[in-house]
């Protein structure tokens, strides 16, 4: 492939992975057909998605990708500063900070944040954004660096406040940004400022004590009950 090929294909993957990102985090990945996103991204050909990334669950890959990447940089810089940390603030600040720092840099408005909680409703396409994260060795060096300094739970109630901690990242990001691009105020001022009150916010639900399950009732009151 000549040089100028490949950057006119650099191009249009770019242009539609634009468009795609736009698109579906406005009205929702299944919501939005290749031919939309062709047209949006100026593309004659209607085939175009289909022949630059081959399926759906593809081409919402080839946007994790494209942005994990940048997310992956950023955190590798902050785990240079906090390694041995012991400090649940630190790496709760891993976890957050990478994603609204790459959220600072795009500009305004943005589309990523909405787009992946879009893509966190839906079980098939959120093992996607599951499955890149798990190979993401920056990822894997925070949780690891939890597990070290995060109190002691049970195993349920560990992994409910994981769900808890992500789904707030995910909905309170998406949030700012759906507020940036309409011109509504914010909370806060900038997306540093909404890292902090995310990281606050996650700290918190990570370190509360956990209430003891209440005692089962005897048989016989359940029998009462029942009757």
């Amino acid at each position: 492939m000549s040089a100028v090929r490949a950057a006119r294909v650099h191009a249009t993957r770019e242009q539609i992975l634009t468009a795609a990102e736009r698109l579906f985090a406005e009205q929702g990945v299944y919501a939005v057909s290749n031919r939309q996103v062709s047209e949006a991204a100026g593309q004659g050909n209607n085939a175009a998605v289909g022949y630059h990334f081959g399926t759906k669950a593809d081409l919402v890959r080839a946007i994790v990708r494209k942005h994990s990447d940048q997310v992956e940089l950023q955190r590798a810089r902050m785990l240079a500063e906090v390694e041995g940390s012991t400090e649940v603030r630190d790496w709760a600040g891993c976890l957050v900070r990478p994603l609204t720092g790459h959220l600072a840099t795009l500009g305004s408005p943005t589309w990523y944040a909405r787009f992946a909680e879009q893509v966190r409703t839906d079980p098939a396409l959120r093992k996607i954004m599951t499955d890149e994260a798990l190979t993401s060795p920056t990822l894997r060096r925070v949780v690891d660096g939890l597990q070290r300094c995060l109190p002691e739970l049970p195993a349920g109630v560990r992994a409910e406040r994981d769900e808890m901690a992500g789904q707030l990242m995910a909905h309170m990001c998406a949030e700012r940004e759906r507020a940036l691009a309409e011109g509504r105020p914010t909370a806060r001022s900038s997306w540093h400022d909404a890292a902090t009150g995310l990281i606050d916010a996650i700290v918190a639900i990570w370190t509360a004590p956990a209430t003891p399950p209440e005692p089962e009732a005897p048989e016989e009151f359940k029998e009462g009950i029942s009757s």
